[in-house]
C-alpha cells in the first residue's frame, strides 16, 4: 500500500529551493496535522533565503511560519479540536523551564524554538504540529486573509509593548508589510499618526489607505515632524526599516521622555545616539515576537475587517513557483505580501 503524499519547499542552501514531494507525517500524541491553506513570505524567511540564517536552519529544512489552513488530523490527547476546523499556528515551542518561562515570558523562552526556522515550516500541503500551537480561526475568515494574522499578531505585541495612549503622536519609520500593520493596529488605538518611508510604491499604499507619508528624503522632514506635532516631537517611534539612517531618524524624532519601540531586527550592531536619550529621557523597548493574547487579538481584528490585510497581498504563487515568489518580494518592485498556496504544486 502507498503512504499518502504531499508536496514540500525545502531550503537547500543560499538561494536554492527545491520543491520535492514528501510522506504526510501522521500525529503523535498531543499534535494535530494541518492541511496548509496559505504561508506567507516574510523578511525573516528573505533572510534564510540569503542564507544569513544558517547557524539555525539546517538544510534541507521546510521553513515558512505565517500560515492558515484546516485540521486534517488530531493525536492521542488533543480535545477542542474536530477535523476541518479552521486554525493558524502561533509557531513557537518554548521549554516551560527556564527563568523566562517561569517569569511568565514563553516567547522570549531561553531555549525557544520557532517552527520554520528552527524545525520544520509550514510552506508544505500537511504540516505536523504541537496542539498548544494551534489558534482557531471564525469559520467565515477567508484562508487567504486568515495567512496575515501571524504578522498582525506582532505589530499587535509592538503596539501593546509601546503603551500606546489615544491621540499620542505615533511615528512609524518603515511601512512594508509589519510597518503598515503597526500603523493600523494603532490607529485602532486612537494614535495620531505619520509614517515614513522612501519607496514610492509603498507610500503610495499606505496613503491609499488612509496613512499620512513622509519621505525621508525631504530635507523638510523634522521640520513637518515638529509642525504635526507642535514641537515637542513623537510620543512614539517604532523603528520597523532595519537601517540604520531609519534608528537615527526615530530617535531624533522623539518628544522628551518618548518610547522608541525597536521592532526591526539588526544583524550588525548600529549606532545610537546615547546623548539624545540622556538628553531628552528617551526610552527603548525591545519588542519581539508575540504572546497567545497578541495572536487572539489578531485574529479578532483581522476577522472583523479592522485590518487591511486584503490591501496587502501582491500575488498569491503555487508551491511550484517558491523561487519566484521569493525573487519578486526580494525585488520590491510593486510588491508588498506574496503567499504561497500550500495546495497548488503549479511549476
Amino acid at each position: 500500500m502507498t503512504s499518502p503524499t504531499t508536496a514540500r519547499v525545502v531550503y537547500a542552501g543560499a538561494r536554492t529551493l527545491r520543491l520535492e514531494p514528501a510522506g504526510i507525517q501522521a500525529p503523535g500524541p498531543g499534535q494535530v496535522r494541518i492541511d496548509v491553506a496559505y504561508t506567507g513570505i516574510c523578511g525573516t524567511d528573505l533572510h534564510i533565503y540569503h542564507g544569513d540564517m544558517d547557524g539555525r536552519v539546517s538544510p534541507p529544512q521546510v521553513i515558512g511560519h505565517e500560515m492558515s489552513g484546516r485540521i486534517a488530523e488530531v493525536g492521542d490527547g488533543v480535545d477542542g479540536w474536530q477535523l476541518g476546523d479552521p486554525a493558524t499556528v502561533m509557531p513557537l515551542d518554548w521549554c516551560g523551564t527556564c527563568p523566562a518561562c517561569r517569569a511568565g515570558h514563553t516567547h522570549v523562552c531561553h531555549e525557544l524554538t520557532f517552527l520554520g526556522i528552527d524545525a520544520a515550516g509550514s510552506m508544505q500541503g500537511s504540516w505536523t504540529v504541537p496542539a498548544r500551537t494551534l489558534i482557531g480561526l471564525p469559520k467565515q475568515l477567508a484562508l487567504d486573509r486568515a495567512a496575515l494574522v501571524e504578522p498582525t499578531a506582532v505589530a499587535v505585541h509592538d503596539v501593546r509593548r509601546a503603551d500606546l495612549r489615544p491621540a499620542e503622536k505615533a511615528l512609524v519609520v518603515g511601512g512594508g508589510p509589519i510597518g503598515l500593520l503597526i500603523a493600523s493596529v494603532a490607529a485602532q488605538q486612537g494614535a495620531d499618526l505619520r509614517l515614513i518611508e522612501p519607496d514610492s510604491y509603498r507610500r503610495a499604499l499606505a496613503t491609499g489607505l488612509g496613512f499620512a507619508c513622509l519621505d525621508p528624503a525631504d530635507p523638510d522632514l523634522f521640520r513637518t515632524i515638529a509642525d504635526w506635532s507642535h514641537g515637542a516631537g513623537a510620543d512614539v517611534a517604532f523603528e520597523v526599516s532595519g537601517a540604520a539612517t531609519a534608528v537615527t531618524t526615530a530617535v531624533d524624532a522623539l518628544a522628551v521622555r518618548g518610547r522608541l519601540v525597536q521592532v526591526a531586527i539588526h544583524p550588525v550592531p548600529r549606532e545610537v545616539s546615547l546623548h539624545r536619550i540622556f538628553w531628552r529621557e528617551l526610552t527603548l523597548v525591545g519588542a519581539r515576537l508575540y504572546d497567545r493574547v497578541d495572536f487572539e487579538t489578531a485574529v479578532t481584528m483581522v476577522a472583523a475587517g479592522r485590518i487591511p490585510v486584503t490591501a496587502l497581498i501582491s500575488r498569491i504563487e503555487p508551491l511550484g513557483r517558491a523561487s519566484q515568489a521569493f525573487s519578486a518580494l526580494e525585488s520590491g518592485a510593486g510588491v508588498m505580501k506574496v503567499l504561497i498556496d500550500c495546495q497548488a504544486v503549479g511549476g
